[in-house]
């Protein structure tokens, strides 16, 4: 097999792991805000390659970060995150091979992404989905991540998504736009208990469910890597006070307890979202009933207690068959950078009996 760098370039974070002869060498996530400029995901690809050998590798890439505003559409989004991405690599690894990842149509090269735009918008899902269905099956995935959450089955080897594109994962369950850090809580309810009274929160971008998670005690501090709601401070007491600004209160008055109090409604709430549609996902039959969960993502723990509510088992990214890891730290990021791993595993069986590629002058392109 190729040694293989697989990229999730996603509008918030950069997800990269490092697979060599079938093993998982190395996972990392890095913050990309992209809506503020392609400069962020240049920087956190630098971040990346500064760390790997100098031998010959093949990158495989996937993407949401199409999404982000900083472009007019999807199709320009793809096409921008592409160029960018492989203008950086050429420029620091010239004699690597570049390939990304677009869908049912398998791998394309740098050439192919204008017209396979399309299918290579928000794919991550399909990468990841399509390993679990190779080494298990049957079951469903479930990655909970910061912003997003994706719940799709799968059965007799083979994925069992009813949605594509993400319009269509929308409207099936199989798509939910809620996350363990980045979700403002103006979304998640329009009423919220308060004081034995129901009370209608502000619709303003005060407080996220990294807050929330935070004052649970349940937020893992090295993934939450994006400034706070406010830019403020990351500490109990910060989240406490965005968190109460929710519903009119400060927290001299209103006090810890009390803020902690409606976190855990908050983190209820989510999760009630989440078991609704994974309700949903499972309703259809297209999985057996004993089929396990697998979790991934930087809500796995979170993933677990799902799991638990439908009877189901419950599995780790990591603990997928083959899913080898050469240390205890990367089998650790694995499940955070799923779709990253899930894209070179792919891309080391697909070119795992081919040449790397061709060179059009910047960079290898593998075919």
């Amino acid at each position: 097999m190729p040694e293989v760098v697989g990229w999730d370039l996603g509008g918030a974070h950069l997800k990269a792991a490092h697979c060599a002869g079938g093993r998982l060498l190395r996972a990392l996530q890095l913050p990309t805000p992209l809506w503020l400029g392609l400069q962020h995901l240049e920087a956190a690809v630098d971040g990346v390659l500064d760390g790997l050998p100098d031998a010959p590798l093949l990158h495989a890439v996937t993407m949401t970060g199409e999404l982000a505003d900083l472009f007019a559409d999807r199709r320009s989004g793809v096409r921008a995150i592409a160029g960018a991405f492989a203008g950086r690599l050429a420029r620091r690894r010239p004699g690597d091979a570049l390939c990304f990842f677009a869908g049912s149509a398998g791998f394309v090269p740098l050439s192919g992404v204008a017209a396979a735009s399309a299918a290579i918008a928000s794919a991550n899902w399909l990468a990841s989905v399509a390993c679990c269905a190779e080494a298990l099956g049957d079951g469903v995935l479930v990655d909970l991540g910061s912003t997003t959450t994706d719940i799709v089955p799968f059965a007799g080897g083979r994925v069992r998504a009813i949605g594509a594109r993400d319009a269509e994962r929308l409207e099936t369950g199989e798509l939910v736009y809620l996350g363990l850090l980045r979700t403002p809580l103006m979304a998640l309810a329009q009423r919220v208990p308060f004081g034995g009274l129901l009370r209608r929160p502000m619709n303003e971008h005060f407080a996220t469910t990294a807050d929330v998670m935070r004052l649970c005690g349940e937020l893992d501090e090295a993934a939450d890597l994006l400034p706070a709601a406010d830019q403020g401070e990351k500490s109990v007491e910060a989240s406490a006070r965005r968190l109460l600004r929710m519903v009119a209160e400060d927290l001299p008055e209103a006090g810890l307890a009390r803020a902690v109090e409606l976190a855990r409604w908050y983190r209820a709430r989510l999760l009630d979202e989440l078991g609704a549609a994974l309700d949903e996902v499972l309703r259809r039959g297209a999985v057996p009933p004993r089929a396990p969960l697998v979790a991934a993502g930087i809500g796995a723990p979170q993933v677990a207690e799902l799991a638990a509510r439908t009877g189901r088992p419950l599995l780790r990214w990591e603990e997928l068959p083959g899913m080898a890891a050469a240390s205890a730290e990367a089998r650790a990021e694995a499940a955070r950078c799923a779709p990253a791993v899930a894209v070179a595993r792919l891309a080391a069986a697909r070119f795992s009996a081919a040449p790397l590629g061709a060179t059009d002058g910047t960079v290898g392109e593998a075919a």
